[in-house]
């Protein structure tokens, strides 16, 4: 029960963006691409914590908190951005699609905390590619889910949905900042 809480509350940041990029009008090959993607560097950087543990956790952890906070932002208003200048039938004819650059930048601020995760499992003694292959299963299986609840949403109500969807990657980069700087 703890590892399924542990890898859902992993899989959040995903989920939202999912939701987000769905909102912006993503193709479901492009959504299954960034599913994919959130889920393999989910596995792998938590993967990569577990392994390499506190080795690797202290090299970025004076840092990270401002790259996942960075990326997000980047993102987000982007997704701002782009709600003001597009109009409706110019964003129905032309569907977002999603390129690698930025499905690696999305992979990698999503799945910073994973990082962190990775090296409390071999504490947990759950096993670590089990634990690990869970995340990321998961992780996919929400991303897929959160696609399609934004897509429903976008459809629905439109651009604001998208501001919103800007606004909640901005929360959670500026929620990651701050738990880190007041710790």
């Amino acid at each position: 029960m703890m590892l399924l809480l542990l890898a859902l509350g992993v899989a959040m940041d995903a989920t939202a963006v999912s939701g987000g990029m769905a909102i912006r009008g993503a193709r479901p090959p492009d959504i299954f691409k960034l599913a994919l993607t959130f889920g393999v560097f989910q596995f792998g950087m938590s993967l990569g914590g577990a392994l390499g543990g506190k080795a690797i956790l202290t090299h970025f952890a004076a840092i990270d908190h401002w790259i996942a906070f960075g990326l997000l932002a980047l993102v987000g208003g982007h997704m701002i951005w782009e709600a003001f200048s597009h109009d409706e039938e110019e964003r129905a004819a032309a569907p977002v699609g999603i390129r690698l650059p930025m499905l690696l930048t999305l992979g990698v601020a999503t799945s910073i905390d994973a990082l962190a995760v990775g090296v409390t499992l071999p504490a947990l003694d759950l096993g670590i590619f089990y634990s690990t292959g869970l995340i990321g299963v998961m992780t996919f299986v929400l991303s897929v889910l959160g696609a399609w609840a934004g897509k429903r949403l976008g459809e629905r109500f439109g651009t604001g949905i998208e501001i919103l969807g800007g606004l909640v990657l901005i929360g959670i980069g500026t929620k990651t900042l701050v738990e880190h700087l007041s710790a």
